[in-house]
């Protein structure tokens, strides 16, 4: 596997090696020997699989008393995949990276508990599949909203998106409750 870092430090792109003949590709996604070789999680308590059309926004989501690291990619379709750091203690603290996943090159995303996360989709439907490292709280859940300002993501829109009642109501970054990290 081939481990790529990103503009974040501890955010990190996964290449799994895939094997190509006449019948298609094989690849593994998680091995836990090979992740706690690398310094990665081997810890995975929940896995989750979303559904979403063609521009639909989720997030940007994190937990606050179980923070979540997420290993995220795209199983069908493509996604823009986007993480912000909200650790206050981090010299990168707001900052965002973003990276396009795709079901046609299965490249994953490592985001590490600390950093909110959300997605766009980009093709005609998408089917997202992200292992986590602690199990989801809906009384620790918070969002921030996908299109603060101050943030400056730049989301690769075609379209106004498609948000959640939820999202739409996020929080606007200035104004979060964020970990103490």
């Amino acid at each position: 596997m081939e481990i790529i870092a990103t503009d974040l430090p501890g955010v990190l792109r996964l290449r799994p090696r895939i094997f190509s003949d006449d019948r298609g590709w094989f690849t593994e996604t998680w091995n836990e020997a090979r992740f706690r070789e690398n310094g990665l999680p081997s810890g995975f308590v929940q896995d989750n699989q979303s559904r979403s059309r063609k521009n639909v926004l989720r997030g940007l989501h994190y937990q606050l008393q179980h923070p979540q690291g997420k290993l995220v990619r795209a199983v069908a379709g493509r996604i823009f995949d986007v993480a912000v750091d909200i650790r206050r203690s981090s010299a990168h603290f707001g900052r965002w990276v973003g990276v396009e996943l795709s079901a046609e090159t299965p490249e994953m995303l490592w985001i590490p508990p600390g950093f909110a996360h959300g997605f766009l989709v980009l093709s005609e439907s998408a089917d997202v599949l992200y292992k986590t490292t602690d199990f989801y709280s809906a009384t620790s859940e918070r969002t921030i909203l996908w299109d603060d300002p101050s943030l400056g993501i730049a989301w690769p829109l075609t379209a106004e998106p498609v948000v959640s009642a939820k999202d739409a109501a996020g929080a606007a970054f200035a104004e979060a409750e964020l970990p103490n990290s």
